[in-house]
């Protein structure tokens, strides 16, 4: 799947996360529950379906597995995040550091003026569609390159 494929299908998503959210003033936990109701019936009413009409399933879904390579990588990159995101604060906290210091202040006041003002479901919502619009604008500019002849450069 290219970047276009991933920013539509992360719009799409993030469109129906922002709907059950901030719509129906429900949680994260509530979509969470929603969607695994969803999966859990779907796959109970295809696995009587197949088994009436007497078709072999090829793949068990009870033996998929993520091999150990992609969950220490899932999890390293996490703490690598966590760990960036602690390291700026505790130097922006010890103060050694003045201008990330008030970065860090006017950064957050901002954040809390703004969640006073919009809900924090739409603000991430806002973020998101601010990110695929990059990432289609990314994708574009890219392809544009590309296609030029002989790698021409215009001026």
């Amino acid at each position: 799947m290219g970047e276009v494929g991933k920013a539509i299908g992360l719009l799409i998503s993030g469109t129906l996360v922002y709907h059950h959210c901030a719509n129906r003033n429900a949680t994260l936990l509530s979509l969470l529950s929603d969607v695994l109701i969803v999966l859990l019936s779907s796959l109970a009413i295809l696995g009587l379906l197949f088994r009436q009409l007497n078709v072999s399933v090829p793949v068990d879904p009870l033996e998929w597995q993520i091999s150990q390579d992609t969950a220490c990588n899932i999890v390293a990159r996490l703490a690598n995040t966590v760990g960036a995101a602690e390291s700026v604060l505790r130097v922006a906290a010890t103060g050694h550091d003045k201008r990330l210091f008030f970065k860090v202040v006017i950064c957050l006041y901002f954040m809390a003026a703004l969640g006073r003002i919009i809900s924090g479901v739409t603000i991430a919502y806002a973020g998101l569609c601010l990110f695929c619009l990059s990432m289609l604008f990314q994708s574009s500019i890219g392809n544009s390159v590309l296609n030029r002849p002989n790698g021409a450069v215009l001026e």
